[in-house]
């Protein structure tokens, strides 16, 4: 292994190597009272404390990027002062982690001042972090010395650190063992190997990581790193140059020890071994690859008898980049072999490829001792976007890419220069877990509107930071818009009308005709959870991933909202509360691979409006099979009205609400969806899925799928509006600018009470009556469950209100909003303009309202902010019907947040509302582009924010523009063009535009 100082800078070499070096007199030549027997009084433990205390700092760590086998995060640790000229802190190596990290270090006297790692060990749980001297300017306090040859079974000793979060806690114990085998936590995290560790039952749980183990005279002699969950035990890392596995002479001879060989280890060590050396495995591709095996004894290293962890590092890091020669015995048989001991440095990872969210690095040797596999390989320690959407999974090793073999990071950057965006190209990975058997998936090249052009991170040891550049200089990745010109076929707009429906049956083989206009939709809802684990959605998107039968009607895709994200689709239209979506589909002007397909068209789909859909109706299920095979199913409808009654969720997100659906008597189960079609193919609806969580308990829930008829009427009045060209701004879709519908809308959440319980509420006969008379078979009245916080119906309609007529017709469901809503637009009416009469019945008493209307235009949320690391935008529908907004311009809401983020260190999460910034009011998103660009990086923030619960706070966070820049999101509905515009970084500004 290589020298674990051997990167140091000079000064750092020289008082690294002072630590270790030093003499057990020289390391306490400063401690009072002078070395004396073992007996510890309280006065003494008193008076180490003291001096020990003040060199304990807490270090608040975040791990900006996933890397190695660390993952984002923050978290908080402990280290203690070893170099207080030079401002060295001893920790754990991860503490310091292997990757991208910004830390801070908190002293006893609270003063916080920024650190920056200077090693990491590559083999063993300790590294450096270094800080300025010159900024502790109140507190008095001295370094720890180092006394690793202190240690002894049954030394009283003391951990000092910041167990449980407790800033100091100082737990006792007692040294048990000295020569417990390194811990083992997890088969991909970090594993220590090759040297004993200590154990005491001292009980240290999380932030006691790196923690001085003190004893009465205040030396360090131990370091914690880590402990049993089970019990009371914590692990120890000797402080000394350590580095096989040890087992006793029992298992060595069954191994095939000689005798001879070990009578000359035992006379060899006058301290009374008992044990040798054991190799215990192997790293594939490294020096000892093909010549050492598991199991082989190690005697001598250069002709000396080694049996200890200790004396062979001290030689192996005194011949790094040399020959050593080895004397092992395998089976019973004695074998000399001459190793060159390599540096291990050079095969730990120093840089990383980071496109689309996901994070790409040569395999480090931790890794490759773990996975069994050889260093260097092109290993995905986080997928991000494009290779989760894709389905690699993480600790990947990608072996091919775009047909071409893949050996390392270099080669897959050159393969990923040469692809445009949007193009779909084979990847074959392999993990640890299947290591045989080689998985092919399809990739669609992509980086998305979140993320920033591909970027190689290379570690700066001089000043602790990762430096991004750009991975390639083509800008063909993105500019391309990745679409295959399949030839202009001929399409004749067809209108959606009751008259084009009741037209001329289709062909005998009714079912077969609609096949060809079902068509398959996969979506991904952009989520760098996959980043993995960003709290929230933009929008309140339930779903990341899904895959949905489609109708393609006049070259467009109707399908249900829980579809609606950034899929490779293009969201055309969305009604305002239904569950309703319609996508430009451009495989419907597209030929197919085969000549046969590419000569005919995809005729629109045939709907049928009139006579709606009764009791007893029998209806054909028509869709596509997860293998693509047409299936229809017959069915029974049982009841063509079903209100949807979905509940809120934990967090405020799309649903369904406001609209009727269709049951049937038999149970599809919750992943076919299709279309419901006459016995002549006509379409009367689309079978869609719906998303509800169900809470068990108090605090445990998940999410649920059903699936229901969605009437083709609540599609064919939007649809109709597109295909006429009437109505609305213009929206590009295949290179031709049409209108898009505005729907109004009454932004209110409604629910049917039946009139034999309205009565009981003292609803009069007269109005039941005229209920009954409009609508006799689902003989109800319509409540109000809340008004969407900010809209027109606010402060108006109140909880409970029943509606009973609109513009004094009466009203039964859902669709006679509607009607009423759109018919608004057909007739001005002055002052109020927009504004609905609504006939109320209200505790007993009839009242007549004047209610505005709010106007939608479908496109949803069309601009973001990502600033520390969290997505804040417009409160959308989904907050805005909890029925709250803050007051005062309302703030801008927290849709999300990144681990790793400035956000996610100091605990700024989403649902809530950032309403000040510095004591600057931010009511929109342009007051907060307009704060937040002024603040410069590495300031603390002061943010007042207001909790979905209307509960206000008030905390700070450091802004972090090297690792998490300042970026806006537009989207254009005139071109359909994201534009992501960096506000502010440490960089210079650029734009990016992305076409989707």
């Amino acid at each position: 292994m290589g020298d674990p100082v051997e990167r140091f800078e000079s000064e750092v070499l020289d008082s690294i190597t002072v630590i270790k070096v030093a003499s057990a007199d020289e390391l306490c030549m400063e401690i009072d009272p002078p070395l004396r027997e073992n007996v510890a009084t309280a006065e003494d433990w008193r008076k180490a404390l003291d001096k020990v205390v003040p060199a304990v700092v807490v270090l608040r760590i975040t791990g900006c990027r996933a890397f190695d086998t660390e993952s984002a995060g923050a978290s908080s640790a402990t280290g203690f002062i070893v170099d207080k000229r030079r401002g060295i802190i001893l920790t754990n190596r991860h503490v310091v982690k292997p990757g991208p990290v910004v830390a801070e270090a908190m002293f006893l006297n609270r003063e916080e001042v920024p650190v920056h790692p200077i090693y990491r060990d590559p083999v063993h749980d300790f590294g450096f972090f270094r800080y300025d001297p010159g900024a502790i300017q109140f507190l008095n306090y001295e370094e720890i010395p180092l006394a690793p040859e202190a240690a002894s079974v049954g030394l009283e000793i003391r951990v000092v650190g910041n167990d449980s979060g407790e800033k100091v806690s100082i737990l006792a114990g007692t040294l048990a063992r000295l020569d417990r085998d390194a811990p083992h936590y997890k088969k991909d995290s970090y594993n220590d190997f090759n040297t004993f560790y200590m154990q005491a039952a001292s009980g240290t749980k999380g932030g006691s990581s790196g923690s001085p183990v003190i004893d009465w005279l205040g030396r360090a002699v131990a370091l914690n790193a880590g402990s049993k969950t089970s019990s009371a035990s914590a692990f120890f890392l000797p402080l000394e140059r350590v580095t096989f596995l040890h087992k006793g002479f029992d298992e060595t001879r069954r191994l095939g020890l000689r005798s001879e060989t070990e009578q000359i280890v035992r006379h060899a060590s006058p301290a009374g071994e008992t044990g040798m050396l054991v190799v215990d495995s192997v790293v594939p591709g490294g020096p000892g690859h093909k010549h050492l095996e598991p199991g082989d004894i190690l005697v001598r290293v250069n002709g000396d008898v080694i049996t200890q962890f200790l004396k062979l590092e001290t030689i192996l890091d005194d011949s790094v980049n040399k020959n050593i020669e080895l004397q092992i015995e395998r089976g019973g048989t004695s074998k000399t072999l001459l190793l060159l001991v390599q540096d291990l440095h050079s095969i730990t990872p120093d840089y990383f490829l980071e496109v689309s969210g996901a994070v790409i690095h040569p395999l480090s040797y931790q890794q490759a001792r773990n996975f069994r596999f050889n260093c260097g390989l092109v290993y995905v320690t986080e997928p991000g976007y494009m290779l989760f959407r894709a389905g690699v999974p993480r600790h990947a090793i990608i072996k091919k890419f775009a047909g071409q073999e893949i050996s390392c990071l270099e080669e897959l950057i050159s393969v990923l220069s040469q692809l445009s965006r949007g193009v779909r190209v084979p990847l074959e990975y392999i993990s640890y877990m299947d290591r045989h058997r080689r998985k092919s998936v399809l990739v669609t090249v992509d980086r998305h509107e979140w993320y920033a052009p591909p970027q190689i991170y290379t570690r700066d040891d001089s000043t602790g930071l990762w430096i991004a550049k750009p991975a390639f200089q083509s800008n063909s990745l993105f500019l391309s818009s990745g679409v295959t010109d399949f030839g202009n076929l001929a399409r004749q707009p067809v209108s959606l009308t009751e008259e084009h429906a009741c037209g001329e049956n289709v062909s005998e083989d009714n079912n077969q005709e609609l096949v060809d206009g079902v068509t398959s939709l996969e979506t991904n809802h952009e989520d760098p959870s996959a980043y993995a684990s960003h709290q929230n959605v933009s929008d309140g998107l339930a779903k990341k991933r899904r895959v949905e039968e489609c109708l393609s009607a006049d070259g467009s895709v109707v399908t249900d909202l829980s579809l609606n994200g950034t899929g490779e689709a293009k969201l055309e239209k969305s009604s305002a509360l239904q569950d309703d979506v319609l996508m430009d589909y451009q495989g419907a002007t597209a030929a197919a691979a085969n000549a046969s397909f590419s000569e005919r068209v995809i005729e629109p789909t045939l709907v049928m409006l009139e006579p709606a859909l009764r009791r007893g109706d029998s209806v054909y299920l028509v869709g596509l099979s997860r293998s693509l095979q047409a299936t229809s199913r017959k069915s029974v409808v049982t009841n063509p009205c079903a209100a949807v009654n979905i509940g809120s969720a934990d967090s405020p997100r799309y649903r369904a609400t406001n609209m009727e659906v269709i049951e049937l008597d038999t149970d599809f189960g919750s992943t076919f969806s299709g279309v419901l079609t006459d016995e002549q193919g006509r379409v009367q609806a689309i079978w869609g899925s719906f998303s509800t969580q169900v809470k068990f308990g108090c605090s445990t829930s998940e999410d649920h799928q059903f699936v229901r008829g969605i009437p083709i009427y609540a599609i064919s009045q939007v649809l109709d509006i597109i295909v006429s060209g009437a109505n609305g701004p213009p929206r590009l879709i295949n290179g031709v600018k049409k209108p898009m519908p505005l729907l109004r809308i009454l932004e209110v959440e409604l629910y049917p009470t039946l009139l034999s319980k309205a009565r009981n509420f003292g609803l009069s006969d007269n109005w039941i009556q005229a209920l009954v008379k409009k609508d006799p078979i689902r003989r109800q009245v319509l409540r109000v469950k809340g008004c969407f916080a900010g809209s027109k119906a606010e402060n108006l309609l109140e909880q409970g209100d029943m509606v009973l007529a609109i513009n004094k017709e009466p009203v039964t469901c859902f669709r006679d909003i509607e009607n009423a809503c759109q018919a608004l637009d057909k007739s001005y009416d002055g002052d109020n303009y927009g504004k609905v009469h609504m006939t109320i019945f209200r505790q007993g008493q009839e009242v007549e309202l004047l209610v505005g209307t709010d106007v939608r235009d479908g496109n949803g949320t069309t601009r973001a902010i990502n600033w520390c690391g969290c997505i804040v935008q417009d409160s959308h529908p989904a907050v805005r019907a909890l029925g709250f907004l803050p007051e005062e311009g309302h703030g801008v809401y927290v849709a999300r947040w990144c681990h790793g983020s400035p956000v996610h260190r100091y605990g700024l999460y989403a649902l809530q509302w950032i309403v000040e910034i510095n004591g600057k009011p931010t009511p929109n998103l342009d007051s907060f582009i307009d704060v937040t660009k002024e603040l410069e990086h590495g300031e603390f923030v002061r943010v007042k924010t207001i909790h979905l619960n209307g509960k206000p706070r008030v905390m700070t966070l450091k802004q972090d523009l090297h690792y998490w820049p300042t970026w806006e999101l537009r989207f254009d509905p005139d071109t359909a063009i994201w534009h992501r515009n960096i506000i502010k970084s440490l960089n210079c500004t650029t734009t990016a535009v992305v076409q989707i």
